[in-house]
């Protein structure tokens, strides 16, 4: 009897072992999850695409704790570079459902080139993960198959109006002449007059503008004789930006001050000569308190002696919802499994808990007002945090018509 139950086991052992070995290699040959980054890797946001590209690799090392794979599927990405171009952005999208059959596409950065990307995903019923702001895209443009881990132009807008709107402030705003430029400014004007506030003038310029001269007057002519605080709100993508423009007209000697939403650390060099001034951002390393921030701030300071940056916490977001999801799937990647599985999908990100709203598949996020101070010791305008803006707080419009 002894000897036969010793057998008995011996088998039972030997079928686990296989069924293991089965199961070890099927993960080994499990079809790899691929990946689409396709973003304007040169021009005017190649330093946008960098930071992107190291949060989106850091965000994927963090979730699979260096393995680089999801329920068993390595992670592949295949870049493509849209020169912030949109029939060229358009093209790429394309080129990566169809032709190299990617299981999503995250992109395209600038906004004029995600629009115009859109209606590809629609035609490929693929996920498009976008990385610009416009309030478009999650909003009159919008498909079902479009989802946004970044934020949009009315988070822009309210976390900023939140920082300095209230009764008897009167504003200007000035932006870049598309997409872009229009949501920010004119998702503003809504949110600093909800908050009791009028926005007296609103000034777009083409692309590549360098003379703001014109621009600047008849903002300091709306705004000079008002009764009360008077800001600029510049809202802009890319250089060329004209907040030194206007700094330098002497905006002071009509009490106007200038509220600036944040951006790059590069960009940001130039904020110190705006010492005291307000606004929102997105992200600032400092702000957050999180294990998830803790952990990225010291890996990147490690790897390239600098703090993370805007973008690099948006790249490291959308790898985190992107694990998130898949793994909620168990590696399935069918675009009906994908949608379904991110609709109303909550994960932690660097900034805390993000929620990707159903109705429009917009992240619901934390803004962070802040104060710009000169720290001699950083080459950078220090984010000196006033307030956290919790995402319950802020009532983003729903703009799709779903």
């Amino acid at each position: 009897m002894q000897k036969g139950r010793n057998k008995k086991v011996k088998g039972i052992l030997t079928s686990a072992a296989i069924a293991a070995s089965v199961l070890t290699a099927g993960a080994a040959n499990a079809a790899p999850l691929k990946i689409g980054h396709v973003y304007g890797m040169s021009g005017a946001f190649e330093k946008y695409a960098r930071t992107l590209k190291q949060g989106i690799e850091m965000g994927f090392e963090y979730m699979t704790n260096s393995k680089n794979e999801i329920a068993g599927r390595k992670i592949e990405i295949i870049e493509k570079d849209t020169q912030l171009k949109a029939d060229l952005g358009r093209t790429l999208v394309g080129e990566a459902m169809n032709d190299d059959k990617v299981d999503m596409v995250v992109g395209p950065l600038s906004s004029g080139v995600v629009l115009a990307a859109l209606p590809v995903a629609k035609e490929h019923k693929k996920v498009l993960i976008a990385e610009g702001a416009s309030n478009a895209i999650t909003g009159s443009d919008w498909n079902r198959y479009v989802f946004r881990v970044a934020r949009n132009s009315d988070q822009d807008a309210i976390g900023n109006a939140f920082a300095v709107a209230g009764k008897n402030t009167y504003f200007a705003g000035i932006g870049q002449d598309y997409p872009f430029g229009h949501d920010g400014v004119g998702a503003f004007k809504d949110a600093a007059e909800s908050a009791g506030g009028k926005v007296v003038i609103e000034e777009y310029v083409p692309m590549g503008t360098k003379d703001f001269t014109a621009n600047i007057q008849r903002m300091f002519n709306a705004l000079k004789n008002k009764k009360g605080k008077k800001y600029v709100f510049p809202y802009w993508a890319g250089g060329g930006s004209p907040v030194g423009a206007i700094a330098d007209a002497d905006p002071g000697r009509y009490g106007i001050e200038l509220v600036i939403g944040g951006n790059l650390l590069d960009v940001m060099k130039g904020y110190k000569r705006y010492a005291g001034s307000k606004g929102a951002t997105y992200y600032y390393y400092a702000c957050p308190r999180n294990e998830i921030n803790d952990w990225l701030t010291k890996e990147h300071f490690k790897r390239y002696n600098t703090p993370p940056d805007f973008f690099t916490a948006q790249g490291f977001s959308e790898a985190q919802f992107i694990y998130a999801a898949v793994t909620k799937t168990k590696g399935k990647t069918d675009t009906e499994t994908l949608i379904k599985a991110m609709e109303g999908l909550k994960f932690n990100t660097p900034k805390g808990e993000v929620e990707i709203r159903a109705a429009d598949h917009q992240a619901m996020q934390a803004m962070y007002a802040v104060q710009y101070k000169d720290n001699p010791d950083l080459e950078w305008a220090e984010n000196v945090l006033i307030r956290e803006i919790k995402k319950e707080e802020m009532n983003v419009p729903v703009r799709n018509k779903r």
